[in-house]
């Protein structure tokens, strides 16, 4: 699925044989690049190239990048990959309740609660996590 273009680089979500974590597809002539984005924050960060034979200019990469941290962008690649593979890539990992953050694995601690679901509300633009034995879910706004 399209999720936009840039300076004629086609941006999109594949929604068959799709697999974790989020990312994006970029073709250019002759390569493919693809960008992991989060259901945490804004970040985007380039993955791999491939043939890395015939990657670009890491100029052009680094615009394409930011071109895909857009807010509407993003939006739209987050939208895509929820509707289309229902799962934000964050079940069974944990949550650190004082931090405020994803640890990656299942972890067994005081304050660190297991993420039983984690889904992405399209419309308030946030990541709701349901958490095992928690005092409460998470909404992260993005």
């Amino acid at each position: 699925m399209r999720v936009g273009a840039y300076k004629g680089y086609v941006i999109s979500v594949f929604i068959r044989d799709e697999h974790c974590p989020p990312h994006v597809h970029v073709r250019g002539n002759g390569w493919d690049a693809r960008f992991r984005f989060s259901f945490l924050d804004g970040d985007v960060e380039l993955w791999d190239v491939e043939p890395e034979r015939r990657q670009p200019p890491m100029a052009v990469l680094k615009e394409i990048r930011g071109a895909i941290m857009q807010r509407h962008y993003l939006a739209r690649a987050r939208r895509i990959w929820w509707e289309y593979l229902q799962t934000v890539c964050l079940e069974n990992h944990s949550w650190d309740w004082e931090a405020r953050e994803v640890l990656p694995g299942l972890l067994i601690q005081p304050g660190v609660y297991v993420i039983a679901r984690a889904r992405h509300d399209v419309v308030g633009q946030k990541t709701i996590l349901n958490l095992v034995r928690a005092p409460g879910f998470v909404e992260i706004e993005l």
